[in-house]
């Protein structure tokens, strides 16, 4: 019987597969909390985010019926540094505690997975027993974010110039998952599930 709930990151660059790797943990019945969409949510359900991101950003921030304009506040925030450091100010801590609470409810589970793009970018990392990093070569990550988002390459470019370099997040994982299109990966996920449920 687990004393505790382990609580590990999973990260990897714009493109790497992060999500198709937790679809796999979660047919395992692993839980798993996806903090690129939970700040989707908080950042049109939480009032003080709502404020703080109209101050920053102005009033076109949201369209009339409530959603985030998110094409005028990614113009901005990639093209201005200090924007975007406002914003995940902003953002990071109301996701993080979102996540507390969450965990907090997850009962009787060997370990919970966090998926999050800048575990290590924001410092969030050192909140996690462990931290799982998918990893694909940049070429490869190019493509499947050019089909996926339908923007182009400059713009994708800029995003992963944003991320820590694919190195050092290599050097700081506790276990990596390569999801290369070529390695098969149900069975690097089944490997580590094992080592997180001995």
């Amino acid at each position: 019987m687990h004393q505790k709930t382990l609580k590990i990151g999973i990260t990897g660059g714009i493109g790497s597969g992060k999500t198709t790797v937790c679809k796999i943990f979660e047919t395992l019945g692993i839980p798993i909390y996806y903090a690129d969409d939970r700040a989707k949510h908080l950042m049109t359900a939480d009032e003080t985010l709502i404020t703080g991101i109209q101050n920053l950003f102005g009033m076109a921030a949201y369209a009339p019926d409530g959603s985030l304009n998110r094409p005028y506040i990614a113009q901005i925030a990639f093209n201005d540094p200090s924007k975007l450091k406002a914003l995940n100010a902003l953002v990071h801590p109301a996701v993080r505690y979102d996540a507390k609470m969450w965990h907090e409810s997850q009962l009787n589970k060997p370990y919970t997975l966090q998926e999050a793009a800048l575990l290590f970018e924001n410092g969030s990392y050192s909140l996690f027993d462990k931290i799982i990093v998918v990893s694909a070569p940049q070429e490869v990550r190019l493509q499947r974010v050019l089909q996926r988002d339908k923007i182009d390459s400059k713009a994708v470019l800029a995003r992963m110039a944003q991320q820590l370099p694919e190195m050092d997040k290599l050097n700081k994982a506790d276990f990596v998952v390569y999801n290369d299109g070529k390695t098969l990966l149900v069975p690097q996920v089944m490997a580590i599930h094992q080592k997180l449920t001995f």
